[in-house]
């Protein structure tokens, strides 16, 4: 059984619910230090990130790239607008598909719950066509795999 959570919210909103057994500062440094976030962030078996940057500070600058023998690669890039250390982390993203992506803002909170953190992660998305768009790709699956990995690291 899933620990993930995926709901729709409205039009353009997607809110993803995860329990970690690991403490909020854990949690939140897996989502901040690049090089955690490249050990987790993968989706499904057989991604790597050869490219990963998280300047983890107000105004900071995010950059991941993936990559698949047989799938080809994507990446994202994004700035950090909010940072509360093992709190919250409110970014911008874009996904380059080769052109970018409408802007989608995203705030994921680390909240103290029982021995361990809830994560609830809200994505506001541009128009309700990017949202079903995003959720065709399968992002849901990607999503549970990395956070699995994440569940062993923290």
């Amino acid at each position: 059984m899933s620990k993930l959570t995926l709901k729709n919210e409205g039009e353009r909103h997607i809110v993803v619910t995860r329990h970690f057994a690991a403490s909020p500062e854990a949690v939140y440094r897996a989502h901040t230090d690049p090089k955690l976030i490249q050990k987790w962030l993968l989706g499904p078996e057989g991604w790597t990130m050869p490219v990963c940057i998280n300047e983890a500070r107000e105004g900071g600058k995010i950059r991941y790239e993936w990559s698949h023998p047989k799938k080809g690669s994507f990446f994202i890039t994004g700035e950090i607008v909010k940072l509360e250390p093992s709190r919250r982390v409110v970014h911008v993203e874009r996904m380059h598909l080769p052109d970018p992506t409408p802007d989608s803002h995203i705030e994921t909170r680390f909240e103290p719950d029982g021995g361990g953190t809830l994560m609830t992660m809200r994505m506001t998305l541009p128009d309700a066509k990017t949202r079903a768009d995003m959720l065709a790709t399968g992002m849901e699956h990607g999503m549970e795999e990395s956070y699995a990995r994440l569940d062993k690291m923290a």
